[in-house]
């Protein structure tokens, strides 16, 4: 929800990764506007309003972004689309007054002006364990290189660790062509690999036995 500035790039990255989406807006002379931008539907129309949401498909929706500069709406929309079957909330915060309501409805990750642009909306709806650990929180993470030595976890995948929600595996250390390499689920964790590591700073502590004990 929102064609503005961020709203409109995000649509064309997600767009561009192949993903399947529906921009709404309620302002007619943008909705023109953004369907000659995107080849995706837009939908003109209030997403505080069912009818729209319906309209959407909103029920089928892996998640919904509420990107407007206007918390009111923001919020309202939020409340309806997880109502009405959206998997995934994400809002926009503008004013830091308006934070405790927000975050008092804990299943809407809030993103708040300073964390905000396209790129990083895109790992939240995608990647949300690396956007949710790194940046929503206010930067409260730490990225770690872990040498494994830990018997009970090697020979895992980097998919079976990554359940958990305190860490996420980003890539290991090539020690021959001193190079990151981004890993995928199916990566196999083996013994004195060098992993890299996205951890809750609270979690650190945790982390490091996990790995190294």
């Amino acid at each position: 929800m929102g064609g503005g500035r961020l709203g409109l790039k995000l649509a064309k990255e997600l767009i561009f990764d192949g993903h399947d989406l529906t921009l709404i807006e309620k302002d007619e002379t943008k909705c023109n506007f953004l369907s000659s931008e995107i080849d995706e539907l837009v939908l003109c129309g209030n997403a505080t309003d069912a009818i729209t949401l319906k309209n959407a498909e909103i029920s089928v929706a892996d998640a919904f972004v509420a990107a407007t500069g206007n918390d009111e709406t923001n919020l309202l929309a939020a409340l309806m689309a997880k109502k009405l079957g959206a998997k995934k909330i994400i809002a926009r915060l503008n004013e830091p007054q308006h934070e405790p309501i927000f975050v008092s409805n804990d299943f809407i990750t809030v993103v708040v002006p300073e964390t905000i642009e396209a790129g990083y909306l895109e790992k939240l709806v995608l990647k949300p364990k690396v956007a949710d650990l790194f940046i929503v929180d206010h930067g409260n993470g730490e990225l770690l290189e872990l040498e494994v030595n830990n018997s009970k976890i090697i020979g895992k995948t980097v998919g079976e660790l990554n359940s958990q929600d305190d860490f996420y595996i980003c890539g290991i250390y090539d020690k021959k062509k001193s190079e990151v390499n981004i890993v995928n689920d199916s990566t196999l964790i083996t013994k004195n690999c060098r992993l890299i590591v996205l951890t809750k700073k609270e979690a650190v502590g945790n982390v490091l036995k996990l790995f190294t004990n």
